[in-house]
């Protein structure tokens, strides 16, 4: 292969291979910090032992404790998953706004099965969304005395955990931004996720959750066909490696740079979340997933990713019809990149994103005044 070609893939595959995970701890960032629940009780009846939710803030609290807003994170991935988002200037600026990131259950800083000593491993008892979302709850409201939240705001499992903040607490916020969310786990994501467990589950080192060491083969195929296949579309991946060996080089790469960014078992854990997600299913909604939506009083942003084989775009379509103040806007239709739209990855989509979200919660600025 020519040498310009060799090093445009190599500039290409950077970006590309950029994790949805998002970065490592920087010594300059905000310090971690936890909140010990104790006993934390799911919506099963089962429990977490000795649980604590970690998280950093950025910014300062006002005095009225008015100008707080609230990210969540996507399926494994921390709380610097939307740092693209937040700083001086950006759409979550911290000027103005105290933001907090939390970590979700499940996603190796919050409790999760990698971490717990009482219930390691396959012994950690399955939560839900509803149950990230409440975990989330005492931290606002009784640790920092926060009454009503500016924004929510999350990508991927994370829009998922928007709006279902919206319907569970639906006084707790004057906005949410779901970014490639989900109201429901259609039956095409939930295949897409049992594959891709599938394919962790695979490597007799996985041992059925009780490894000893991490199960390597078994994470290299999930995080090619997660980070090197569903995560964009046919349409960007052929654009962009114009050659069988260019897919190939890029799929080696996927594994090779992602395989250890998660553990299998928090993993997992949050992907059976993942799938049995329905705003539906909140308690007063007897199943019915346009009745709850329908609750939601918060002004509602929505960012889809066009062509999103994880998170189909149709079903975000969904909220915005039926939430009564709600916007839908596609990152980026003109070179439909799937749900990598929302990896803040590239100038173009995180242009539309900061453009988008500051412009909303600008305008709540100006409404409150």
């Amino acid at each position: 292969m020519h040498r310009t070609t060799l090093l445009r893939v190599a500039a290409l595959l950077s970006v590309l291979l950029l994790p949805l995970s998002a970065q490592a701890h920087r010594q300059s960032d905000p310090p971690h910090q936890t909140l010990p629940l104790g006993k934390f009780t799911l919506e099963s009846g089962q429990a977490i032992e000795d649980f604590s939710l970690s998280y950093v803030t950025h910014g300062t609290l006002n005095a009225d404790k008015s100008n707080a807003i609230l990210m969540v994170t996507a399926i494994g991935g921390n709380h610097h998953r939307l740092d693209f988002l937040i700083g001086p200037g950006k759409a979550l600026d911290t000027d103005k706004y105290f933001v907090i990131c939390t970590d979700a259950i499940g996603n190796g800083l919050t409790t999760s099965p990698s971490n717990s000593t009482l219930q390691h491993g396959p012994k950690f008892p399955e939560y839900n969304i509803r149950d990230m979302v409440n975990s989330q709850y005492p931290l606002v409201t009784r640790h920092f005395g926060i009454r009503k939240l500016v924004a929510v705001v999350g990508a991927s499992m994370g829009g998922m955990q928007a709006l279902q903040w919206a319907v569970s607490y639906p006084d707790m916020m004057q906005a949410i931004v779901p970014i490639v969310p989900l109201v429901n786990t259609p039956g095409w994501t939930v295949s897409v996720l049992e594959m891709l467990r599938r394919s962790i589950m695979s490597d007799p080192v996985y041992n059925g959750g009780s490894y000893e060491k991490p199960p390597e083969a078994g994470m290299r195929l999930w995080a090619s066909w997660f980070s090197g296949v569903i995560l964009r579309t046919p349409q960007y991946q052929d654009k962009l490696l114009a050659t069988p060996a260019n897919s190939l080089e890029f799929i080696s790469k996927a594994a090779d740079n992602n395989w250890k960014n998660v553990d299998a078992n928090n993993w997992i854990s949050q992907s059976r979340a993942y799938e049995r997600h329905d705003l539906g299913t909140t308690k007063g909604f007897g199943g019915d997933t346009v009745k709850a939506l329908k609750s939601i009083k918060a002004r509602t942003l929505i960012l889809v990713g066009t062509g999103d084989l994880l998170n189909p775009e149709e079903n975000a379509q969904i909220a915005g019809r039926e939430i009564a103040d709600a916007r839908v806007v596609n990152i980026n239709d003109r070179a439909p990149m799937g749900h990598f739209s929302a990896a803040g990855a590239t100038a173009d989509e995180v242009e539309v994103m900061n453009r988008e979200i500051r412009t909303m919660l600008d305008s709540l600025t100006i409404k409150a005044k």
